[in-house]
This record gives C-alpha cells, structure tokens and sequence, in this order.
C-alpha cells in the first residue's frame, strides 16, 4: 500500500468493483469527459470493465483510492502507457462524487509521484485532462506538474470538440 496525507492507494478488490462501476463508469457525462473512447454501457461483472482486477502488467498500476481516516473507497488512481525504454508514464485518477472537492485530488498525484519515481524509476510523468477541469488543473499544479501545451480541439466529449491540456513532470523538478 502507499499512503498519502489523506489516502491511501492499495490494490483493486473484486468489491470495488461494482462501487466503481456505478459511480464513475455508469455517469456517463463525466466518464465521456475522462476517457477519448466512447462509452458503451457495460453489464455489471463485465469482464473488460475498466476497473476489473487484472493481473500486474508492466504497462500499468491500478490502485484503488481508499480515505485513510474512514477507510471508504474513494475511487481509482493508475499509471498507464508505462514505457520502461523511456522510463516515462501518463496519470489518470477517478475520485467518487462524495470525494471531489476535498483536495484528496492533489493527494493522490503526490502518492503516485512517490511510486513512479523512486519506485519505478521513472523520469517523467503526463497527465492529460480538459482545459476547462479547473479542480484537476490545480491538484496537479499543486503536485508540481508543468502545463506544457494545450491540444485544440483534441477531445470529443458529450456532442462537442474541447481543448486538451497536457501538464508533464520530471524526476529532478519533483519535491519528493
């Protein structure tokens, strides 16, 4: 387990499963907001649901977000497209609607900065997001992540084309 201020990241249980499918999967305006595949509905045990417990990969870390004081699920944190060659990752994070707004988002980034640094020995870490998410814009800025580029007109969310914004952060600007 890693432990934050305020949460901690442990692997995926099965009885996660069904509270993440529910809350972050089957809301379907924010899920289509947080993923550039459209989203299809998904029976409940779905065997390629996003939150499925799999075995470790190489190419990913999923962890499910656990508040620390109550001990309640309080959503999914990954590393994904992990490249070993180029010791570089991409972020993603999901917290339940209960738990947006706490600043646990900052948290959580700062949990896997602590992982895929030291850890895994990564050098650079990217997490993309839409340019009007203000709440993730600020937990990753308060996490030490750069704004480095906007993508225009990259993300087709819920009927129109949005801005992307990429923000990066390398090993030796991170204040592990």
């Amino acid at each position: 387990m890693l432990q934050g201020t305020h949460l901690t990241l442990r692997a995926r249980h099965e009885a996660d499963v069904p509270v993440l499918q529910a809350e972050l999967y089957d809301d379907v305006a924010t899920r289509s907001r947080a993923d550039s595949r459209p989203w299809r509905p998904l029976p409940p045990g779905a065997a390629h649901s996003p939150y499925a417990v799999a075995e470790p990969s190489e190419e990913a870390a999923c962890f499910s977000v656990v508040e620390t004081a109550t001990g309640e699920l309080a959503g999914e944190a990954l590393l994904w497209g992990i490249d070993t060659h180029n010791r570089a990752a991409h972020v993603g994070l999901a917290l339940r609607p209960g738990h947006r707004g706490r600043g646990f988002a900052a948290d959580v980034l700062r949990v896997l900065c602590r992982y895929a640094f030291p850890v895994l020995g990564l050098r650079r870490l990217q997490l993309e997001t839409l340019a009007d998410n203000a709440p993730m814009l600020r937990a990753a800025a308060t996490a030490g992540f750069t704004v480095e580029g906007r993508l225009r007109r990259s993300a087709w969310a819920n009927g129109e084309f949005l801005d992307q914004v990429v923000l990066g952060l390398l090993a030796e600007e991170w204040r592990g």
